[in-house]
């Protein structure tokens, strides 16, 4: 019959009567029938796809409430992996007749259970007497067997009627190639709670439910399981399998793994190795519900605020004398030139915006550029858990022992870990979701490695991912966010590389570094946590480069107690905090980054700490640009470093420190801190402020624009060094020096700052510097000062070049003090008349000639250009990886803020 001799409305209404076999023929006809019937619409495909025995909804478990995108290509997909089981054409049984025209023998139906018309009452009989590729047919009941049933030849098992209707208290041997059971509950019988298992054949389990008994396949055998649900303790087991399929399981109310995998993939293969791989190959990920991408909030906060108060050294800044020769100097002064300075190159400083970040890379850019990333996403070995959902139970799957498995579109919930891997196993796992978890999400330990990439994991109690004892995944573009501890741990020597995440709103740090963990953590955005971005802590290292931290409630990087770590080239931003906090014994490299809209400090440095600051933008915070403070931190704070695994058993971390890691910590060793190269600008107090009792190198910094003063150093027990810096611009005095504090200021450029170009009541040396342009005198030396001032270049628009009061002790020798008004009759260097302990030798007061040009010359303005850094930075660290679950306690440190600082501190 030509299909145009009727309507095609027509044909679709006849049509939609056929069952599906019936369908499947017709499509044969020629091309316009076969068109015609995959024109049949969607709610037709949904009654055939539903209405099969075996097949479930097409997104059960996950999400059956949600339509498949088209119900047509999930019955074909079905259709498909159905079949599997029969596809061992070398085991065929053929007829005598011609070669050419050989097939199958016709399948027999053998009927059990109490059938009219006959058939056999038990399951053992039927067995026996069934041939290669008949179908078994279980009518309603509870089938008990008291021995193990092998299975000796390629069979079918299906039970009849509705999921439930038929129960199976028998324990399955198979000792044939393949065979499928499909429509049936299994029930442990009572001398084993192994229901089925095989060792080199191919099993095919569908629509089956498992209640309280478990399924054991073992290499070479193999097994494709789905729409099964494996609920009352049911497990799966896995040991040394080359390949197996699960596919839309469901696993529920375990008290220990759903599934477990063990072993390393065997060599040899069996029948249905190839045809499984075709398969896996075939699935098409669909992105999972809720992976929508995280907006870039700007987290651009406003810098209307408190302004923090000068710690009261310079409220009297300008005496009545000084005050009224300079109200009478109102008239154009004569400026020197400085803007040829060295570190002209630093000055540029203006806040950059959200369009300055660096992007987050898709997963399909990150596999580009990562080889071994990229082989990872392509292997398909070992056991395939997709489309499942892991629910109510203590563990979700465990890999160990060389295991490998892939895991895709899965989601485990409500559990106390969702994936274990331990001992050198493998896993790749693209795009589940992980949440309400007790423990730790993604657990990994025992040289472990992988990829995990574009999950959603979030809502967990411990960590999302915990990293020890020497695992190294790739962890890529995942979603990790709401969990109550921290988003990522990494310690134990775990290594590990975790690029282009979204890591936001845990409680705990976003990436937590520490017993000598040693991570490469790059490219990603770590925002909105409710402590530190990234802490790092006890002996923690890691190469930190390229992240966006940003509005983090505590520091956006938090090192101490040991951290040593490399932050390079991040951006450090809108932080309800400090930028980043060095406290008690923390070290590290801090190279490049731009800190800056933070409500606290820029950089906040406990003078005990070692740090290298080289090259940082630290701009338009809210506080200090960098606090240099004394106060110890308390190291029995909140309950001491008491240390859990996931299982909650105490555990001394320090034995996991393995000592041939200690070759990544080879940096030359510091013995003081150093600031160098870093524009520090436009912040809300002072530029530099340091309140310290260690030794402290400040050289060749740009402080620029600072609301407070330029550098203020109110406390020094040990040697202050100001070498070769730019502090130009500032609100109040560039440089003060409190009593009692040992400063050496050599080579510096202090330049057109409102007060005082230098105020200065400690003991040391202020020597070759250029003090010029700044609005009150130009070196102040006060009170108990014991100085030596040698061979500086000084103007002051108005008032002294250099100002010598009261108790001061020294010598004022050989400096060079340009003429600062034209009418001006005063001496350059004013010096109290009583003070007989200060020796003022050969200086000068220079004038501009009519035809000269007025500048700085021979040298030119200092600083002078000198190299980026003077300290080369250490071996770097290499890959980092980890171990088990860690109890981290976090606690803010009552009264913090009494050193006007805000910072957390990480237990």
């Amino acid at each position: 019959m030509e299909v145009g001799s009727l309507p095609v409305e027509l044909w679709r209404l006849i049509l939609a009567y056929l069952p599906l076999p019936d369908l499947g023929r017709c499509c044969l006809v020629c091309r316009a029938w076969r068109e015609l019937i995959l024109s049949l619409d969607s709610t037709r495909w949904r009654q055939l796809c539903l209405g099969c025995p075996e097949c479930r909804h097409p997104n059960w478990p996950r999400r059956p409430h949600l339509p498949p995108v088209s119900w047509r290509e999930a019955l074909h997909q079905h259709a498909l992996a159905s079949r599997t089981w029969t596809q061992n054409g070398s085991d065929l049984h053929s007829s005598a007749c011609l070669h050419l025209f050989r097939r199958r023998k016709d399948r027999r139906v053998w009927h059990v259970g109490t059938v009219a018309g006959g058939g056999y009452e038990t399951l053992r009989g039927a067995l026996a007497a069934a041939g290669p590729y008949d179908k078994l047919v279980l009518h309603a009941g509870v089938y008990e067997e008291q021995a193990e049933v092998s299975l000796k030849v390629p069979v079918e098992i299906v039970g009849m009627g509705k999921l439930g209707d038929v129960s199976l208290l028998v324990s399955f041997d198979q000792q044939c190639p393949t065979a499928r059971l499909c429509n049936l509950v299994f029930m442990p019988a009572w001398f084993s709670p192994v229901v089925y298992k095989t060792s080199s054949g191919h099993v095919q389990l569908d629509n089956c439910n498992f209640e309280g008994c478990q399924i054991h396949i073992r290499g070479p055998g193999t097994c494709q399981a789905r729409f099964c649900s494996f609920a009352q303790g049911s497990s799966a087991h896995f040991l040394g399998v080359a390949i197996s399929l699960m596919d839309s399981c469901e696993f529920s109310g375990g008290d220990s793994a759903s599934v477990t995998v063990e072993g390393a993939p065997v060599s040899e293969r069996n029948w249905a190795f190839k045809h499984l791989v075709a398969l896996a190959k075939t699935f098409t990920m669909m992105t999972s519900n809720g992976s929508t991408e995280i907006s870039n909030q700007s987290g651009k906060d406003s810098q209307d605020g408190t302004m923090i108060e000068e710690d009261g050294m310079e409220t009297s800044s300008v005496s009545s004398e000084e005050d009224d020769e300079q109200n009478g100097e109102k008239s154009t002064c004569l400026k020197l030139s400085y803007d040829q300075h060295g570190l002209a190159h630093l000055s540029k400083a203006d806040m950059p915006d959200s369009s300055a970040f660096p992007a987050l890379l898709s997963l399909s850019a990150e596999l580009q550029r990562d080889a071994e990333a990229r082989d990872l996403a392509a292997s398909v070995q070992g056991c395939l858990l997709r489309r499942c959902l892991l629910r109510d139970g203590k563990g979700g799957v465990h890999l160990c022992n060389h295991g490998q498995a892939r895991l895709e579109a899965n989601v485990f919930r409500g559990l106390n870990y969702a994936v274990r891997c331990i001992q050198n196993a493998k896993m790749v796992m693209l795009r589940n979701e992980v949440c309400g978890c007790k423990a730790s999400g993604v657990f990994l330990r025992l040289s472990a490695q992988g990829l995990i990439a574009e999950n959603n994991i979030h809502s967990n109690g411990e960590a999302g991912l915990d990293i020890r004892k020497g695992a190294n995944p790739i962890i890529l573009c995942n979603r990790i966010h709401s969990g109550l501890r921290s988003g990522i741990v990494v310690l134990g020597n775990g290594r590990g590389s975790i690029r282009s995440n979204q890591i936001y709103g845990n409680k705990e740090a976003g990436v937590y570094i520490l017993f000598n963990g040693n991570p490469v953590v790059s490219g990603n955005h770590i925002f909105q946590g409710l402590a530190a971005g990234i802490a790092v802590n006890y002996n923690g290292r890691g190469l930190i480069t390229e992240n966006v931290i940003r509005q983090n409630q505590w520091g956006g990087a938090d090192i101490r107690r040991g951290g040593d770590p490399v932050l390079r080239n991040n951006f450090i931003c809108y932080g309800y905090s400090d930028g980043v906090v060095v406290g008690e014994r923390g070290r590290g490299l801090i190279d490049g980054n731009h800190i800056y809209g933070n409500r606290g400090c820029g950089v906040w440095v406990m003078s005990s700490s070692l740090p290298q600051l080289i090259g940082n933008h630290i701009t338009h915070n809210r506080m200090y640009g960098l606090a240099v403070f004394c106060r110890k931190d308390t190291d029995s704070a909140v309950g001491g470093p008491e240390n859990f695994n996931e299982e909650g058993e105490l555990m001394a971390w320090e034995s996991d420190i393995d000592s041939e890691d200690e070759r990544f910590s080879s940096r030359r060793p510091i013995t003081v801190a150093l600031v160098e190269n870093n524009c520090i600008s436009h912040n809300g107090a002072v530029g530099v402020y340091v309140k310290s009792s260690e030794p402290l190198n400040v050289v060749a910094n740009m402080v620029k624009n600072n609301t407070g003063a330029g550098v203020s150093v109110i406390q020094s027990a040990q040697l202050t060094r100001l070498v070769g810096n730019c502090v130009l611009c500032n609100g109040w005095t560039g440089v003060t020096v409190d009593g009692e504090c040992r400063v050496e200021l050599r080579s510096n450029g202090v330049y057109g700052n409102n007060c005082h170009g230098v105020c200065f009541r400690g003991d040391g040396l202020i020597v070759e510097n250029d003090v010029v342009g700044n609005n009150a005198v130009g070196i102040r030396v006060m009170d108990n000062a014991d100085v030596k001032v040698l061979r500086n270049r000084v103007q002051a628009l108005r008032g002294y070049g250099i100002s010598v009061k009261e108790r001061v002790r020294g010598v004022v020798q050989e400096n060079l003090v340009y003429q600062g008004h034209p009418t001006s009759t005063k001496t350059p260097i004013r010096t109290n008349t009583q003070n007989l302990e200060c020796v003022v030798l050969n200086n000068s007061l220079l004038t501009p000639r009519s035809q000269a040009l007025w500048a700085l010359e021979n040298p030119p303005p200092r600083p002078h250009s000198s190299n980026p850094s003077s300290v080369t930075p250490s071996t770097l660290p290499a890959h980092l990886a980890i171990t088990m679950t860690n109890r981290i306690t976090a606690s803010v440190e009552s009264g913090c803020h009494n050193n006007g600082s805000i910072f957390c501190s990480i237990l």
